[in-house]
């Protein structure tokens, strides 16, 4: 009966999956629970059939494979009861037994199956709480680096990178705002792992080619949720820093807008939203004087720094965007000059000017 089962049953040829003498006494173990019940009847004890089935789920062998291997042994087991009877055996004994035999092997087929379904969804929610420890574990840092490797391993990730940090902004607890973004990430053989929490989605993504980003962040794209995305980086211990700069990203996206924000594409900004009390006191050190002007010429000598930053420093498409004459650009820039005593035309005053207006702003981008 093992001999026939293994050399039917493609799974049940490897040795090392399912060693042969534990293969030969489950089919004993099984023959002898079924030839016991035709003996004395009463009702059927499935115990033998149960442990296959967990047996099986443990080893990872296909309950269909399972099933298979058990209606071989039955339909071996039959056919060796019909020889032995044939001659003392009347036809009608034997197809009264055999209704009997192919009942019980249906009853303890079911045993099977059900005890095969149970463990294998004991060891898959096994599997899934390790798996969101693990997760959990990159995310937050507490993991050692001798067992990164092995993380990476067991969460389907390369052991080395690139990689990248995506969050996005969820509406509310539970919601899954890149819902379907990891299976369309696997379809472009991009891995990664995630973690939901009330109020954001967390992924980390394998980034293993040159092409790899582009196709990530079109992907993300897609589910037109507000996303923070971080730097590339080359080791699993910097996920922690990571996260924080996507999460840096993300509050640096306007309210009420969706898409994905960047950390590398305004590191400026980022690094500003990183910390607020300094930006803050740059804020006084830099812009005080022009904040305690009259809301209307605050506002609008605001906006045309920022028109004239966008525009590289060109008056003239600063003017273009705000609807202006070029000298109605120039003289407001001098008025900034004047206010705060920094020439805009030294490139270090001038970044110290550029880096208080990105902290000016709240993150629905008016003016503080």
């Amino acid at each position: 009966m093992a001999q026939r089962i293994r050399s039917d049953v493609d799974t049940y040829k490897d040795e090392s999956l399912i060693p042969f003498d534990s293969l030969r006494r489950s089919c004993v173990a099984n023959a002898d629970l079924i030839l016991t019940s035709l003996r004395h009847g009463g009702a059927p004890d499935a115990s033998s059939a149960r442990e296959t089935g967990r047996a099986r789920a443990r080893q990872g062998v296909p309950l269909a494979d399972t099933l298979h291997a058990y209606r071989i042994g039955a339909e071996l087991l039959w056919a060796e009861i019909l020889e032995e009877a044939r001659t003392e055996v009347s036809a009608d004994v034997l197809l009264s037994e055999s209704t009997r035999f192919w009942a019980s092997f249906g009853l303890y087929a079911e045993a099977t199956a059900e005890a095969y379904r149970e463990k294998a969804a004991e060891l898959t929610s096994r599997g899934q709480a390790r798996r969101s420890t693990l997760v959990e574990a990159l995310f937050s840092g507490i993991i050692t680096d001798r067992t990164l490797w092995e993380a990476a391993r067991e969460l389907g990730l390369p052991e080395h990178g690139p990689y990248a940090v995506a969050v996005a902004e969820a509406g509310a607890p539970g919601e899954e705002p890149l819902s379907g973004a990891e299976t369309a990430l696997r379809q472009e053989e991009l891995p990664s792992v995630w973690r939901l929490l009330p109020d954001q989605q967390l992924a980390l993504i394998a980034l293993p080619t040159a092409t790899a980003e582009t196709a990530c962040l079109r992907v993300l794209r897609r589910a037109h949720a507000r996303v923070g995305f971080s730097p590339r980086f080359q080791a699993l211990q910097d996920t922690p820093q990571a996260l924080r700069f996507a999460r840096l990203a993300l509050a640096g996206l306007r309210s009420g807008r969706t898409g994905v924000a960047r950390f590398d594409d305004n590191p400026l900004a980022m690094v500003v939203a990183a910390a607020p009390a300094e930006a803050a006191h740059l804020v006084e050190a830099v812009l005080q004087p022009v904040i305690d002007l009259p809301a209307p010429e605050r506002s609008r000598l605001l906006t045309t720094l920022e028109h004239w930053f966008t525009a590289a420093g060109s008056a003239g498409a600063a003017a273009q965007s705000l609807f202006v004459h070029p000298n109605t650009v120039r003289y407001r820039l001098r008025r900034v000059e004047e206010l705060t005593g920094r020439s805009l035309t030294d490139p270090r005053t001038a970044a110290d000017i550029g880096a208080a207006l990105l902290a000016v702003r709240d993150p629905r981008g008016k003016h503080r």
